[in-house]
């Protein structure tokens, strides 16, 4: 099995062409990001081929009612199908919904999976439908055929605990983990201020863990590819000085400093796994 390194467009500045230039130079093989904020196909599909990039899009279902979620979901997806992904992250429906209402957004969004013939992997996101271990197990029991993109940092946060009471949910959600975003939370937030630091090693050994096993799972399945996206963003998500507002770490050093450590962690599991 192989690594795909991943980099979200999310919080880099500067042109299209700069980003993927910066992207590319530094070892992705694959961009993520709304096709709302990249461009236009014209001026995408050319930079993708001259860097040599796949793509993953990001679709954010919104509206007011079930029904303005279902037809904006099929709508961005077609709008993310001209920029040829090579699959879809879906921020998926309301955590308000009842059961009944997520049963049947996806059962729809199921059925559009299969039309398009392109993964859907849908996110473990706050305020979605996936917002905890428990939601996110229910609709996987009822749907053998749903995967998700695995972000369990929203999870820390949502239940304000390292889920050490969730062993059995959290082992279902990562059979079912096609795409990972590797960020690392904690009880208070959905993102640490500096992964590095000391003080959030246990919290970055608990991501690594989950992580781990996700990789054995897929490798167990026989994939040839494992996505995995070092998705830490920028203010507010990343924390800021106050008044000044300054960011407390640099977000491309963050990004790429946890992309190289799980690059290494992924080389060590396939050396013991052979």
């Amino acid at each position: 099995m192989q690594l795909k390194l991943v980099k979200s467009f999310w919080g880099m500045e500067g042109t299209l062409r700069e980003k993927m230039e910066r992207i590319a130079e530094a070892g992705f093989v694959a961009v993520e990001g709304r096709p709302a904020g990249i461009g236009t196909v014209e001026e995408f599909l050319p930079l993708r081929r001259e860097f040599n990039l796949d793509y993953i899009a990001m679709v954010l279902t919104e509206g007011t009612t079930l029904q303005d979620h279902l037809n904006d979901f099929r709508q961005k997806v077609e709008e993310a199908l001209q920029y040829e992904p090579m699959q879809i992250t879906a921020h998926s429906g309301k955590d308000s919904w009842s059961f009944e209402q997520q049963k049947i957004f996806f059962a729809e969004a199921l059925e559009v999976e299969r039309h398009i013939g392109i993964p859907i992997n849908h996110e473990t996101h706050r305020s979605r439908a996936m917002f905890t271990p428990w939601t996110t197990t229910a609709l996987l029991r009822e749907f053998p055929d749903l995967y998700i993109n695995a972000d369990f940092s929203h999870w820390l946060n949502v239940c304000e605990s390292r889920l050490e009471d969730q062993a059995d949910h959290l082992a279902l959600c990562i059979s079912r983990t096609r795409h990972v975003h590797g960020r690392v939370g904690h009880e208070q937030g959905a993102q640490v201020n500096d992964p590095r630091a000391p003080e959030w090693k246990p919290y970055l050994e608990l991501h690594e863990s989950w992580w781990a096993d996700m990789v054995s799972a897929r490798r167990m399945l026989g994939e040839a590819t494992f996505t995995f996206n070092p998705e830490f963003g920028p203010p507010n998500y990343m924390p800021t000085l106050p008044y000044s507002q300054e960011p407390v770490a640099d977000l491309w050093e963050i990004c790429i400093w946890m992309a190289r450590r799980f690059e290494q962690q992924f080389k060590a599991l396939m050396v013991l796994e052979k």
